[in-house]
């Protein structure tokens, strides 16, 4: 797993000091032009730099190189969930960030001849914000949907779904008035045991909750109302 690859690497690399006077901010590199801005806003810490990617990206021609080597990073994320442990770590020496951004970099498979995500990874550690790559990855891909023309529709539900079930509330998403015209969907299903049972289908800034615990909560509140 990519946890344990980086947990050992990083054991054996020394701990030398980065220059941070020799490297440029990343977002310094990568102020907004009109013909590189990002289609969409973006809200949070990670929004902003996921924001400055997709401009230094764009404007190096690297796009879709980016958005193939996050996705991979992304899986990632949801198939170990110690990597995200390490990343948050407050222990990390300079020599451990430098080893994990390594690891990152080979485990994406992607050659970025602009090196646009290399200099990106090592800002975010210089930065000490790699705990915010998870978030970066899913930004990301919130953009690159948008300059795609793609609306998503997140489908949360308690355990996996039948691609049956999924494919199936796909088609009659898509032919509703969610979905404008000329517009592609694209489907995020995810689990949340939270939730209890039914979905929660998100798409665009619409929510349709079906969850049992959403029940439940519009239940207690109908009872407290009324006691």
């Amino acid at each position: 797993m990519l946890a344990s690859r980086i947990a050992v690497r990083g054991a054996r690399v020394a701990a030398p000091r980065f220059s941070i006077a020799a490297t440029r901010s990343f977002a310094e590199q990568a102020k907004p032009q009109s013909e590189t801005r990002p289609p969409v806003e973006v809200f949070g810490l990670d929004g902003t730099y996921a924001s400055a990617l997709y401009t230094a990206a764009a404007k190096t021609n690297a796009l879709d190189t980016v958005a193939r080597a996050l996705e991979t990073l992304q899986t990632s994320f949801k198939r170990d969930p110690k990597l995200q442990v390490i990343l948050t770590a407050p222990t990390l020496s300079s020599g451990d960030k430098k080893s994990i951004v390594g690891e990152l970099q080979k485990a994406t498979g992607v050659q970025d001849k602009s090196n646009t995500l290399p200099n990106f990874l090592n800002t975010l550690a210089e930065n000490n914000r790699l705990n915010v790559l998870e978030g970066v990855c899913e930004k990301f891909g919130v953009l690159m949907s948008a300059a795609r023309g793609e609306v998503e529709m997140t489908i949360t539900s308690a355990q996996p779904l039948d691609q049956k079930v999924v494919k199936q509330l796909e088609q009659a998403v898509s032919k509703s008035q969610y979905v404008g015209q000329g517009k592609k969907l694209k489907v995020v299903p995810k689990v949340n045991p939270d939730i209890r049972g039914g979905l929660i289908v998100e798409v665009g800034d619409r929510t349709i909750d079906l969850s049992v615990s959403g029940k439940m909560a519009r239940m207690n509140k109908l009872l407290s109302d009324a006691l």
